[in-house]
């Protein structure tokens, strides 16, 4: 008899331990079929906070970016120039006599110091690091000089595009080049700096407007970090997302073959806070050869009109939205009609941030 029970018992236990290891997995099984359900209707949908504010934007350059070279007048009062033919505009001087050059200052200090006849330049042109050997011109018994103008950084006012779920921020849609040169700055790291805009000079044909901030560069303006320079705009880290965005709803970001011609809104803070004004898509070049020019746009609000008289300089970054999706964002203006302007794809900007 005591048989007879041990084995109902023992049956049972085994009929429960398979009835629940057999629910587990079932429901396992469910968890995983709906993770998988959730991710492929959400894969194709980015998610990021428009922006619209303007910002103090301040560049370090990674070594210091030559701008040209001129003759001097040494002891014996010839005319020389040491450095001709030798460097070029564009060219970054990252080392000197073997030491590591960042910023001009540096490279100050290190000719003070030259005590030999002849210094080596080590000089970045694109891709490829160059040791130059040359004779410094004496000035005087203690002052030598190169024959090279240099600069080693960059600041300016720009416009915010959107934040992302990693707090990556995109802004401008174009990069920042060397006023001088004309090239894309090669930095080596920047800040994104708390601003405010004080004035706006309005945009006539032939003339393009701008807008003009206040910018303190201390460490309480601080908002965040540059890390990129990139043809599709500037992009880093912001550490301060509540002293940016007042507003944190997200929207959609959409595929540049999701965007239509026709009515859209600009999204910046032209009239001292951030407002939505319309404009008119007129164009949309899927295959455009400059990755800054995909769209074509028209201001058409008479408020933005009356302010601005379109785009102005400093609205570089200026979120476009359409049909509720952030579709790109202002980079340039049409000098001869400032009621007009190009705009990046976000996707595009969305694949450099990402990279």
């Amino acid at each position: 008899m005591r048989k007879y029970w041990y084995r109902r018992i023992l049956i049972m236990l085994t009929v429960f331990t398979v009835a629940a290891g057999g629910s587990y997995y079932l429901i396992e099984e469910r968890k995983v079929s709906m993770k998988q359900e959730v991710v492929a209707e959400t894969s194709g949908d980015t998610m990021v906070i428009p922006g619209g504010m303007p910002v103090g934007i301040y560049l370090e350059t990674d070594g210091v970016v030559v701008l040209g070279t001129e003759s001097i007048t040494g002891m014996d009062g010839m005319k020389y120039c040491p450095a001709e033919h030798l460097v070029k505009s564009g060219d970054y001087i990252v080392g000197f006599n073997g030491e590591k050059i960042r910023t001009k200052a540096q490279l100050i200090d290190a000719v003070k110091r030259i005590e030999q006849e002849e210094v080596v330049l080590t000089v970045k042109r694109e891709e490829e690091e160059l040791n130059i050997k040359f004779k410094p011109v004496r000035c005087s018994v203690s002052d030598y000089k190169l024959g090279i103008w240099v600069r080693d950084n960059t600041q300016g006012l720009g416009t915010v595009t959107f934040l992302n779920a990693e707090s990556r921020f995109g802004a401008l849609g174009h990069g920042i080049h060397d006023v001088d040169t004309n090239q894309l700055l090669d930095i080596s790291e920047g800040t994104l700096y708390i601003t405010s805009i004080k004035d706006v000079q309005k945009g006539e044909n032939g003339t393009p407007g701008g807008m003009e901030g206040i910018i303190v560069y201390n460490n309480y303006n601080v908002l965040g970090t540059i890390t990129k320079n990139t043809d599709a705009g500037i992009f880093g880290t912001v550490d301060r997302i509540d002293a940016l965005f007042s507003d944190q709803t997200p929207v959609k970001a959409a595929a540049k073959e999701e965007i239509e011609e026709g009515p859209a809104t600009l999204r910046c803070a032209v009239e001292g806070e951030i407002k939505e004004y319309d404009i008119l898509i007129t164009e949309v070049d899927l295959y455009t050869e400059e990755v800054n020019k995909g769209i074509v746009l028209e201001v058409t609000d008479e408020e933005l009109l009356e302010a601005a008289g379109g785009i102005v300089q400093g609205m570089s970054g200026s979120p476009i939205l359409q049909n509720g999706k952030l579709v790109g964002a202002v980079t340039h203006v049409f000098v001869n009609n400032p009621t007009k302007g190009y705009g990046i794809f976000v996707e595009t900007m969305l694949e450099e941030s990402e990279n």
